[in-house]
C-alpha cells in the first residue's frame, strides 16, 4: 500500500496520508479487525467441521471446564495470523527488514503451534509435540532472527542491554546477548501460551502489550522523540508500530469470537506466535526488560508454574491449588469471568508501569 500509493502524493495530495506512520498504523488496526470480522465465522465453521470433538480438555483441570468447554474448536490462532499478516503486508513498508524479521518469527512460531495443536487433536490428548522438540524449533527460529537483528542494530547498541529508568546505562552482554535475546523470544512465547487457559484471558493482555509496543516502537524509531525522552534511538523500528497495530486489530477481532463463552480457542497456533512477536519486537527496540513489566501478567503465570513444579519436586507439596495461577483462583471458587476481568485489570496496571519508564529517567 505504501509503495503503491505514496508516490501518487505528488499528483494527489490525499495520498500523502500513506507516508504518515500514524495513519498506516490506524489503517492496519482497522484492516486486521475487519478481516477477522469477515472471515472469523468461516474459519470457525471450518475448524468445527474438521475437529468435531474440539480441543481436548485436561481431566485434572477445574471440573466446570469439562462441561462448559467440551467441543469448542481450537487453532483459532490461524485467524489472528491471517489477519495480522495480510494487514501488515498491506500497510507496512516492505523494504524494512525489521518487519520481515518479526513476521518470520511470528509465522514460524505459529506453524510450530499449529503442529502442536494438530497432534493434540489427532491423539485426543492435551499433550502435543514433545516439549524438547518444540523448544528446539523455537530456539532455531529465534537464533536466525537474533543474527539478523544484531547485524542490523546500531553499532553502539549492538549486544547491549538497556536498563529502564536509567538514561545512559548499558550492560554489555557480548556473546551472551544472543542467548539472552533467544530467551526473551522463547520465554515470551511460552509465557503467553501458559496464560491462555480461560476465555479471553490471554488475548486482551496481548492486545494491551501490542498497543504499548506500538507506541514504544514509534518513539524509538523517531530521532526527535527518542532524544526528548532520552531513550536509545534505533532507526527503522518505527515501522513496527504498523505491525503492532495489525496485532491489536487482529486480537480485537479474535476477542469477538473468544469472549466468554468462547466460540473458538486460539490454541498454541495463536499463543506461541503472539508471544514470539512481542518478544522479538522488544529485542529489536531494546526494551527487553520493559516487556517483563508490560507483560507482567504473563510473567506471573509462568512463575506460578515454576514455583509449583519446584515445590512439588522438592517437598512433595503444592503452593497453589493448581497452576497456572488463573486455575488457582478458579479452584478457590472465583467465577471464570471474575478471574479474567481482574487479570485484565492487572495487565492494564502493569502496562502503565512499563510505559512510565519512557519518562521516568
Amino acid at each position: 500500500m505504501l509503495n503503491l500509493l505514496a508516490p501518487l502524493a505528488d499528483e494527489f495530495v490525499v495520498f500523502n496520508l500513506f507516508r504518515y506512520l500514524t495513519f498506516r498504523t490506524g489503517g492496519a488496526v482497522l484492516t486486521a479487525l475487519l478481516f477477522a470480522f469477515v472471515f472469523g465465522p468461516h474459519v470457525i465453521r471450518g475448524l468445527r467441521a474438521r475437529q468435531r470433538e474440539g480441543q481436548p480438555i485436561r481431566t485434572d483441570g477445574p471440573e466446570s471446564h469439562l462441561l462448559t468447554k467440551q467441543g469448542t474448536p481450537t487453532m483459532g490462532g490461524v485467524l489472528i495470523l491471517a489477519a495480522l499478516t495480510v494487514s501488515t503486508l498491506l500497510w507496512a513498508d516492505l523494504s524494512n527488514a525489521y518487519v520481515w524479521i518479526v513476521l518470520f518469527v511470528t509465522i514460524g512460531f505459529g506453524l510450530l503451534g499449529a503442529g502442536d495443536d494438530y497432534l493434540k487433536l489427532t491423539k485426543r490428548s492435551h499433550r502435543g509435540l514433545p516439549g524438547k522438540l518444540k523448544l528446539a524449533g523455537q530456539v532455531a527460529i529465534s537464533l536466525v532472527a537474533v543474527i539478523a537483528i544484531v547485524w542490523l542494530s546500531p553499532e553502539e547498541l549492538r549486544n547491549q542491554l538497556t536498563v529502564p529508568f536509567f538514561k545512559n546505562l548499558l550492560i554489555h552482554l557480548g556473546v551472551f546477548f544472543g542467548a539472552f535475546a533467544i530467551f526473551v523470544m522463547v520465554g515470551a512465547s511460552n509465557a503467553v501460551n501458559l496464560t491462555d487457559g480461560l476465555d479471553g484471558l490471554a488475548i486482551v493482555p496481548v492486545m494491551i502489550a501490542a498497543a504499548c509496543f506500538a507506541l514504544i516502537a514509534y518513539l524509538v524509531g523517531n530521532v526527535r522523540f527518542a532524544d526528548y525522552l532520552q531513550i536509545h534511538y534505533v532507526a527503522g523500528t518505527g515501522e513496527l508500530a504498523v505491525f503492532c497495530g495489525a496485532l491489536v486489530g487482529a486480537s480485537l477481532g479474535f476477542l469477538w469470537f473468544n469472549a466468554p463463552p468462547a466460540m473458538v480457542f486460539m490454541g498454541d497456533t495463536g499463543s506461541l506466535s503472539c508471544g514470539g512477536a512481542l518478544g522479538t519486537i522488544a529485542v529489536i527496540v531494546k526494551h527487553e526488560l520493559v516487556l517483563a513489566m508490560i507483560g507482567g501478567l504473563f510473567v506471573l503465570e509462568t512463575v506460578s508454574v515454576i514455583v509449583q513444579v519446584a515445590s512439588f519436586k522438592l517437598t512433595g507439596k503444592r503452593v497453589f491449588r493448581m497452576a497456572p495461577l488463573h486455575h488457582h483462583f478458579e479452584k478457590k471458587g472465583w467465577a471464570e469471568p471474575t478471574v479474567v476481568i481482574r487479570f485484565w485489570i492487572i495487565a492494564v496496571i502493569l502496562a502503565l508501569v512499563g510505559l512510565s519508564t519512557l519518562k521516568l529517567r
